[in-house]
């Protein structure tokens, strides 16, 4: 037989010490998040800006102005990945892939796809399957962290369109908090209950 290499902790103190340790990092790691999400803010308004000034001046670069924005739009999503790691302690999978998606579309739009070589715009389109790929994949992962689930509620409406019973769809438009649902699945009922 084998031992544990370390000792469990023998007594509650050196327990508490451990999540004392624990929750300092963790308090660590959320203001360097937070930094990270001033920075982001900061430089979405410097890019804001800088892209309202081009619009102002006489020769207008359509192009340059196209990038401003998708490099807008990238940072829009990587502070909306900042967020929801700051609520959930999680990085969500979707945001991730969308912000990987919107990055390449704008390099391919920038380069332009006539200037660019077939064998990087075959690249392209392979990265791009495969994030559209994990994209779809991500809603049948189950959820590996307690807390909001947003893929939770495109299953759960996947369930009630491929729900045949009446009773099992009302059940379901009860669990997604949808009054138009509930009502809509009520009526459908009580319409087929009256029929002679």
């Amino acid at each position: 037989m084998q031992k544990a290499l370390t000792k469990p902790p023998s007594n509650g103190y050196e327990l508490l010490k451990r999540n004392r340790i624990v929750r300092v990092l963790e308090t660590v790691q959320d203001l360097f998040v937070i930094s990270l999400c001033i920075a982001l803010f900061a430089l979405m308004a410097i890019q804001l800006r800088e892209m309202f000034f081009e619009l102002l001046l006489p020769p207008l670069d359509f192009p340059g102005v196209t990038s401003d924005i998708l490099f807008l739009l990238i940072l829009v999503e990587l502070f909306r990945l900042l967020i929801i790691y700051l609520q959930e302690q999680r990085v969500s999978i979707g945001v991730a892939v969308e912000v990987s998606i919107v990055s390449v579309l704008r390099e391919v739009i920038v380069r332009g796809v006539l200037e660019t070589s077939w064998v990087q715009i075959l690249a392209a389109c392979a990265f791009l399957l495969v994030m559209a790929t994990l994209l779809v994949v991500r809603g049948w992962l189950p959820p590996t962290f307690s807390g909001i689930d947003p893929e939770k509620r495109l299953l759960m409406r996947n369930k009630f369109l491929t729900t045949d019973n009446s009773s099992n769809a009302i059940e379901t438009a009860t669990n997604l908090n949808s009054p138009p649902l509930t009502s809509l699945v009520a009526s459908e009922t009580n319409g087929l209950g009256h029929q002679d």
